[in-house]
């Protein structure tokens, strides 16, 4: 199946659609949430769970696979699809913000960036055009090119150098792409430009120029007000072409997933439902609540009546609060379990919402 992206239905009162991103593994139907597999698994999960809850796509994060196990080994099991066991879509990132958020002694250059590993302290370079070899060997359904994120506040000049360098290198891994005809995986564009407005609508304007079959907006989603999100993202989705995806990066809170749709964002990753899970929090459209609490001692009922989830339809809140505090790690499976699900839940009723005129 060649990589196409259909939109089904459009809102009249807001930017959002529905649509559908075709891969060699399979289609996504967006608004689509992905779960996070950093290291070639979704943390508490099996794929079979993956698969169970309803997600179509799962992210892969170069950085980490690249440094453990290595994009050679992976790529003699098979490619990532085989050597983890997920046969649907898969997006890996091009491991620039883990470069900029975890590796020690990182250095900047024209050519790209040199870092030392956060595992053994070993030294490693990325350039645009190498992250796209390690992500072609891994053999992801959709890759990212190798930009600069800026931390939150940014001054602007920083951001302004970083949206330069953002663009160039996108160049860069485009020329690759056509002389190489790397066709096994489609690489989307990233915008960027921290919270200020010039620079995004630069960095969106340069980056849409490129004309890459999909596009990834980064840089938000890093500790600035959700108001300034909304207001960058506004302003990128009116630039960015609608014939393509728009995946807004790292978000992961269903206030600010449900407001970025409304702004004509497609696809979102964030670690947020497994973290969650992990420290004990479950997820319901009343928010987030801990397990841990006193008041569920006794509750001899689901996490969510209306959940569908196996953890809702099997077991109740007394049972998976006992577990946690007992540290068996069978409740941290069940709570991740719920709290995808839910997103999966969430992403269905919205897509019903934008078709039916009603969101």
């Amino acid at each position: 199946m060649d990589y196409k992206f259909e939109i089904t239905a459009k809102s009249k009162k807001t930017k959002a659609r529905v649509g559908k991103v075709y891969t060699p593994h399979g289609i996504i139907n967006t608004p689509a949430f992905m779960p996070i597999g950093t290291l070639g698994t979704v943390k508490a999960m099996t794929m079979r769970d993956v698969a169970e809850i309803g997600a179509e796509i799962i992210l892969g994060n170069t950085y980490h696979l690249y440094l453990r196990p290595g994009p050679e080994l992976i790529k003699e099991a098979g490619g990532l699809h085989k050597f983890i066991g997920w046969n649907k879509p898969i997006l890996t990132d091009s491991g620039g913000f883990q470069v900029f958020s975890l590796a020690h002694m990182r250095k900047i250059s024209e050519e790209g960036v040199e870092f030392t590993s956060h595992i053994d302290g070993t030294k490693h370079f990325f350039s645009p055009e190498k992250v796209l070899e390690i992500q072609t060997a891994l053999g992801s359904d959709i890759m990212m090119p190798l930009d600069e994120c800026v931390a939150y506040p940014a001054k602007k000049q920083e951001a302004e150098e970083a949206v330069e360098r953002t663009s160039r290198w996108a160049k860069r891994s485009k020329l690759k792409i056509k002389n190489e005809k790397l066709k096994m995986n489609e690489l989307f564009g990233i915008v960027q430009g921290s919270t200020y407005k010039d620079l995004r609508k630069r960095s969106a304007e340069e980056i849409a120029a490129l004309d890459f079959p999909g596009y990834a907006i980064g840089g938000l989603s890093v500790g600035e007000p959700q108001a300034e999100m909304f207001e960058m993202l506004d302003l990128v989705t009116d630039i960015l072409p609608d014939k393509a995806p728009r995946h807004l990066m790292g978000v992961g809170y269903a206030s600010d997933i449900l407001g970025a749709i409304k702004l004509g964002a497609d696809l979102f990753d964030c670690v947020i439902p497994t973290r969650l899970a992990r420290h004990g929090s479950f997820l319901t459209y009343e928010g987030k609540t801990s397990i841990r609490l006193n008041i569920f001692e006794k509750d001899f009922t689901p996490i969510d009546p209306e959940c569908d989830c196996y953890a809702c339809k099997n077991f109740t809140k007394a049972y998976i609060r006992h577990l946690f505090w007992a540290r068996e790690i069978t409740a941290m499976h069940l709570l991740t379990v719920h709290n995808l699900r839910f997103f999966m839940r969430l992403m269905d009723k919205v897509r019903l919402q934008i078709a039916a005129g009603e969101f």
